[in-house]
């Protein structure tokens, strides 16, 4: 039988010891394949090793457990069983939310022996259960789908944005405050861009990416704040970082993985899907 693999990030150094150290005698077979202290690390680390286990802090650095659980959902590899998710965690408040976002368990810190056994044991149970391991991508995505707001459509995300953004201009007389003009610096200029006319927005690191017919433009905003100001009718989140504007699909497509790539009009840019919004494009 293949050796389990898991995949530990926390960021208090003293906590992550204690945990190996736990694991080390609980679960002396389990192999700790990479520790990491921030989200950002969680993620690129468990999609090059493909780890069986990922034991998640979720307040760290990058990215917070849940939202690199998100991410891990959206880019795991068809050919391998999506891993189990426990979360640790100092904050009780956290600990439905976690089991809501497909927990397979979780523990509290500082993390006692007594309770990681019990957690141990209900890894080892459902580890030995093929079937259901088979269709953990497929829980945890349906619970994402179910729990994070805006998906299926454009919503807030917890975070609530910020209307005045010197970015963004609304529509005054609008109780929502939907987004009606964006202003991008393009050098010295400033280009006013009708919300119309945008195909869809890409976030990256800082900024987000404009993109119209004519040109594409940045402007220094988060995804987070952008969001709540749209109107979800017109425009949908397809992926963690990517929100496009229904008027302009023209066509969707299934490849033979199941994964699915938009075409729009009035631009040869192709958009991929993600699994947790995948839903939207059902034949109707």
């Amino acid at each position: 039988m293949t050796q389990l693999r898991a995949l530990v990030a926390e960021d208090e150094p003293i906590l992550s010891l204690t945990l190996l150290r736990h694991l080390e005698k609980l679960w002396p077979d389990l192999q700790i394949c990479s520790v990491v202290d921030n989200g950002v690390f969680a993620v690129q680390e468990a999609l090059a090793q493909l780890p069986d286990i990922l034991f998640l802090d979720i307040k760290m650095p990058g990215k917070t457990g849940l939202e690199a659980a998100q991410e891990l959902a959206e880019e795991w590899p068809d050919s391998k069983p999506f891993p189990l998710i426990v979360y640790v965690t100092a904050y009780d408040e956290f600990a439905v939310d976690a089991f809501e976002h497909a927990a397979s368990d979780y523990v509290l810190k500082p993390v006692s022996e007594e309770r990681l056994s019990k957690t141990v044991t209900r890894l080892q149970a459902r580890l030995d259960n093929g079937q259901e391991r088979s269709g953990e991508l497929e829980r945890v995505v349906a619970q994402l789908r179910n729990l994070i707001p805006g998906v299926g459509s454009v919503g807030n995300l917890g975070h609530p944005g910020s209307a005045g953004n010197s970015n963004l201009s609304t529509a005054s007389n609008n109780a929502t405050e939907k987004l009606t003009l964006i202003r991008a610096a393009v050098g010295n200029q400033i280009r006013m861009i009708p919300i119309g006319d945008v195909l869809y927005f890409e976030a990256t690191d800082k900024y987000i990416n404009v993109v119209t017919a004519e040109h594409s433009s940045l402007i220094r905003v988060s995804l987070r704040e952008l969001l709540p100001q749209l109107d979800s009718n017109q425009f949908w989140q397809i992926h963690r970082s990517t929100v496009v504007n229904t008027q302009y699909i023209h066509t969707a497509t299934r490849d033979g993985a199941g994964k699915l790539t938009l075409k729009l009009r009035g631009n040869n840019d192709k958009l991929q899907v993600s699994r947790v919004y995948a839903h939207l494009f059902k034949q109707m």
